[in-house]
């Protein structure tokens, strides 16, 4: 049994960690201020003994006594709607709340795991993207707030593993969609159903052809579990390696939700990447992982969630 840390653990991926580890025996600690998540996300585990929830902003603290044995950060706003209205608390998030992390996993010796985005491959150059890609962002465009407080938090995680010797880990997650994904989260899986399973025209922008990679959320805990369980330390993709175009995957969203929504074309917000697929070879040959779950088996499980969620006025 281990005691795990897990910033962000009301979030849509943190959450989904939380029960795997406190089903295996853990004791889990969640440590969240709900900006982005949600409690209901973890509801399934109230009352649970191996279960705690601290409500606490990370950038300021984490309040958590006794020994730890891992600590895995997740808290940040992940969707672009959400850090764009908060860009300063996700420079911090990834910066001081980073800091924090890792300064507790520090003085108990535990392994550190961070939770990185491919949007530090900004727009890519090189495709598929291998984790020996340094990728192509723009510094000072609004995306930039949660792109570069991703690649600082890598910078700082690194760093302190050279200079303290920690057992640290650096997850690249890429698109991740499924149960718990908000409704109005504002990511393209969500808006896709949100608005096909309402008949509302679904929103493209551009011209559709701009590309994505979608991981069903119980393929990437699988891989992050793996990782956090395992001894790398440098940078790890964990995404599904099948792309698809966004005229591709209204196509599949209007399938799985019987729906006849017509599309309607906006235009591409500023930095929005053309083409984003993981090289998942290190996944696959350091952690024996690859993702299992196809995109319309996915999708049609999170809609019947998000079918739930509507008939329990949770929409």
């Amino acid at each position: 049994m281990a005691r795990i840390v897990i910033t962000g653990g009301s979030g849509f991926v943190g959450s989904h960690l939380c029960d795997p580890f406190v089903a295996r025996g853990d004791d889990v600690i969640a440590v969240d201020n709900l900006s982005t998540g949600r409690i209901e996300n973890i509801e399934q585990l109230a009352g649970n003994p191996h279960f705690t929830f601290v409500k606490a902003d990370v950038s300021r603290a984490i309040p958590v006594d006794g020994h730890v044995d891992g600590v895995l950060h997740f808290a940040s706003p992940a969707s672009p709607p959400e850090y764009l209205e908060i860009p300063l608390e996700t420079l911090d998030v990834g910066s001081l709340g980073t800091r924090n992390a890792l300064e507790l996993a520090r003085a108990n010796d535990a392994r550190f795991l961070l939770a990185s985005t491919s949007e530090i491959y900004g727009d890519p150059l090189v495709h598929p993207q291998p984790e020996s890609y340094f990728g192509n962002v723009d510094t000072t465009a609004p995306r930039a707030c949660y792109d570069e407080a991703k690649r600082f938090a890598e910078t700082l995680t690194a760093t302190y593993r050279r200079q303290f010797g920690m057992p640290t880990a650096i997850l690249r997650i890429f698109n991740t969609y499924g149960p718990r994904l908000r409704p109005a989260d504002g990511r393209v899986v969500s808006n896709f159903l949100m608005q096909a399973i309402e008949g509302k025209p679904l929103t493209v922008f551009g011209t559709g052809e701009q590309t994505r990679s979608f991981c069903y959320v119980d393929d990437e805990v699988r891989g992050i579990i793996a990782l956090f369980d395992s001894n790398e330390c440098d940078p790890v993709n964990i995404g599904n390696p099948h792309e698809f175009t966004m005229l591709e995957l209204a196509d599949i969203v209007r399938e799985v939700t019987d729906s006849s929504s017509e599309l309607v074309f906006e235009p591409l917000p500023e930095g929005d990447p053309k083409v984003r697929r993981p090289d998942i070879t290190r996944a696959r040959t350091l952690l024996g992982w690859e993702p299992q779950i196809d995109l319309r088996a996915g999708l049609a499980l999170t809609r019947d969630w998000d079918r739930e969620e509507r008939a329990h006025g949770r929409a």
